[in-house]
């Protein structure tokens, strides 16, 4: 039998506290046991002000993908600091291709993150536990497929993607490394999906943050002082998100989450991975399918040569940093309109979405107008060649605007995701991938080949595109939801 607090003491007390940071206060009574007192890990997202909840939950959600991406930036910056333009292209090909897995799974993991928030969000515990225990045991399958299908692949993945054949050896180096280190990847990308359904995005940011510390110091010791290169920072890599797992399962055994999750949890249940794949398929495709175009592009600069694919592969890691307030928007919106669409207020979930929009458009116009000023310097800062960074400067200072442009379509596919709806995502995605980006990049290097500022233009325009069936998307549903509210 469970209480809630807030009925024993007064309502007004518990109805004042800060809504970011109201737990819920509840006792559990049990046969020769007693009354033990519990706190409840999920917060409270469905009241209170949404501007306030955005901030509140989307900043510990930014911090972490911050420092996920420093991962990226700290090998690639070592890496420059005491190798050459092969060991810089070899880390940027292969984190590109590592980070095209990470993000499937990322959206794989999505479709946790709305289950259990969905479920929290109409107070129903033991579907969360289900969802929790399910999705543990998708997502160990899903690692050990991988691990197997990938190191088997090393070679042809290597020649598909068009590495410069100075950069191949390192590239293959650090690809199998990477690729024996994915069941700790998938590990911890979970553990985070499972608290940031639950309203919890403190956690992960914890977890990251140990992660990105003992990446750095492991970069310097094998990259700097054991001459390791490419596979020095793919060690790594690989090492410290091992450690942050560890560390994670160390936090999970302590807090208590209020959510009891027993053996039968883990047992498959087609209706509950049914929904878990129903959500992540479409968001895992979508985010593959992007990446691909990255990759595709990045084919295309190799090909150009061994300075354009340095460049390109340098703007791609500093466009990751700008793009994680848009990233971020769009995992805080898929949360917390889960958790108000599963409580029956939708049109909190439409408030939440539109102050992500305002959010994201803001900060990318602001950004896009600085980076015109100092592209050079952003890209010489990871290299001390002068035409890298000259070519770099032109393709950032092109390719930023797609931030703005971007973060519109971000936010629609967090609420999208949130409705159950994630295949107008990937349908969106993949419209303006295959109609603009990647020919758009192809054209523009076929006839510019001197510069590669018109090919960073691909990119904003696929966004144009997106932006525009998203909002095209989201009337017809406002509007069919309208009509049937009316009819009621």
């Amino acid at each position: 039998m469970e209480k809630c607090l807030c009925n024993i003491f007064d309502g007004k007390i518990f109805d004042n506290l800060p809504v970011p940071d109201r737990y819920f206060l509840c006792y559990t009574k049990k046969r020769n046991r007693g009354v033990r007192e519990r706190i409840i890990m999920e917060k409270n997202l469905t009241s209170g002000s949404v501007f306030k909840n955005i901030v509140f939950f989307s900043l510990p959600y930014l911090l972490s993908y911050f420092l996920q991406t420093l991962y990226g930036m700290a090998d690639l910056f070592i890496v420059g600091q005491f190798n050459g333009v092969d060991s810089i292209t070899a880390v940027s090909v292969g984190s590109q291709v590592m980070h095209m897995l990470t993000v499937m799974i990322v959206g794989l993991a999505m479709g946790s993150t709305v289950i259990i928030g969905r479920a929290i969000g109409a107070e129903k515990k033991e579907q969360a536990a289900e969802a929790i225990g399910n999705t543990v045991v998708l997502f160990m399958a899903v690692a050990v497929i991988l691990t197997l299908g990938l190191l088997l692949s090393v070679d042809p993945i290597v020649r598909i993607i068009s590495t410069p054949e100075e950069a191949v050896a390192g590239t293959v180096k650090y690809l199998i490394i990477c690729f024996m280190g994915i069941p700790f990847i998938t590990a911890y990308n979970i553990i985070s999906s499972i608290f940031r359904g639950m309203g919890d995005s403190k956690s992960p940011m914890h977890f990251i943050a140990v992660a990105c510390g003992v990446n750095i110091l492991l970069d310097y010791i094998f990259i700097g002082g054991l001459q390791l290169g490419p596979a020095g920072a793919a060690l790594g890599t690989v090492l410290s998100q091992t450690v942050s797992v560890f560390v994670s399962m160390a936090v999970i055994r302590r807090k208590k989450t209020g959510i009891r999750i027993r053996k039968n949890d883990f047992r498959p249940r087609r209706g509950t991975m049914g929904q878990i794949l129903k959500v992540g398929i479409p968001v895992a495709l979508q985010d593959g399918f992007i990446q691909i175009a990255f990759i595709v592009i990045t084919v295309i600069a190799n090909r150009r040569g061994l300075n354009d694919a340095a460049a390109v592969g340098i703007v791609e890691k500093l466009i990751g940093i700008v793009f994680l307030v848009p990233s971020t928007m769009l995992s805080t919106v898929s949360a917390l309109s889960a958790q108000n669409i599963g409580a029956g207020k939708s049109e909190r979930a439409v408030r939440t979405l539109k102050y992500a929009v305002c959010i994201t458009v803001g900060f990318g116009f602001v950004v896009a107008v600085i980076t015109q000023f100092i592209s050079v310097q952003a890209v010489g800062f990871f290299t001390e060649d002068a035409e890298v960074a000259v070519l770099g400067g032109q393709y950032l200072r092109s390719y930023i605007w797609d931030c703005m442009l971007a973060g519109v379509h971000f936010c629609f596919s967090g609420y999208f995701c949130a409705l159950g709806m994630a295949g107008i995502s990937f349908l969106h995605n993949s419209l303006s991938i295959v109609c603009v980006r990647i020919p758009g990049a192809w054209l523009a290097s076929r006839f510019f080949p001197d510069t590669l500022y018109p090919m960073g233009l691909a990119a904003p325009a696929g966004s144009l595109l997106s932006g525009v069936i998203c909002i095209a998307a989201f009337l017809y549903l406002q509007k069919r939801r309208k009509g049937r509210e009316s009819d009621a």
